[in-house]
């Protein structure tokens, strides 16, 4: 999308992107297709995938609409614009993730990098803030990933081994845990880790809109993601111990029959 709507990409960088599309297609369409998961989680539990592919979809679309808008204006980009530029400033507090990103801006840069960066931040976090309520809203409120048919572990956790030792159970909260913290952690951490390497290695130069855009849909979708799925495997854990509790409970109210 960017290489589409930014007017100025070189024909290259398109045929690039148009090999990478092609082929993450064809990843997602056999994955799909086949009987066997590989490496796609959740797969048969809907809308997990979807609200994340929705989430980089919205985040990127906008993000290009409002680098677009700055060479090519239109009421839409204007729009935008406006809503990025706000959540940014509202968001652009010390110690806050766009406040840092913000950061990582070389010395040089010009007022209006500044606010295009800042508003670049400000909208993909508030993006991402939105997805994760969402989800877990969706978690408490509806009987995902059983309102359809029953949950198969094998097809939509095809990475997670349940007998690899351990309690099923707790090793589910325990990978539920450290994904939340990761993602709750990286819009902080991953700033900082580049400042320390600005430090280190010289400045970085965000004047390719098309690399910013990528870098901030990265920066704030995938940190949400991994919540996404901490949430959900906590959700998975949850629905295996209220299992065990009813199979054990029906276990015992059979023993307890009267002869």
């Amino acid at each position: 999308m960017p290489a589409v709507l930014l007017p100025v990409v070189s024909g290259d960088s398109k045929q690039i992107l148009a090999i990478v599309s092609f082929f993450a297609a064809g990843l997602i369409l056999f994955e799909y297709a086949s009987d066997s998961p590989s490496l796609v989680e959740f797969r048969d539990a809907p809308p997990f995938n979807r609200i994340r592919f929705g989430a980089m979809f919205v985040t990127v679309m906008i993000l290009s609409a409002m680098f677009r808008n700055s060479a090519v204006p239109s009421e839409f980009g204007q729009f935008v614009t406006a809503i990025a530029m706000f959540f940014g400033y509202i968001l652009d507090f010390p110690f806050s993730p766009v406040h840092l990103f913000r950061l990582v801006l070389h010395a040089e840069a010009t007022g209006v990098e500044i606010s295009y960066v800042r508003a670049a931040a400000g909208i993909a976090y508030m993006v991402s803030i939105i997805v994760i309520c969402s989800f877990s809203l969706m978690i408490r409120l509806s009987d995902w990933p059983v309102r359809r048919n029953v949950f198969n572990v094998w097809i939509n956790l095809p990475t997670f081994d349940p007998t690899a030792g351990g309690d099923v159970v707790s090793r589910l909260k325990m990978q539920a845990m450290v994904n939340i913290t990761l993602g709750l952690s990286l819009p902080f951490v991953l700033p900082m880790v580049v400042i320390v390497l600005i430090r280190s290695f010289g400045q970085i130069y965000l004047a390719d809109p098309q690399t910013l855009i990528w870098m901030v849909t990265v920066w704030a979708i995938l940190p949400a993601g991994l919540v996404m799925r901490g949430c959900a495997l906590n959700r998975i854990a949850k629905l295996i111990a209220a299992q065990r509790q009813q199979s054990d409970a029906a276990e015992h109210d059979h023993i307890l029959q009267p002869a």
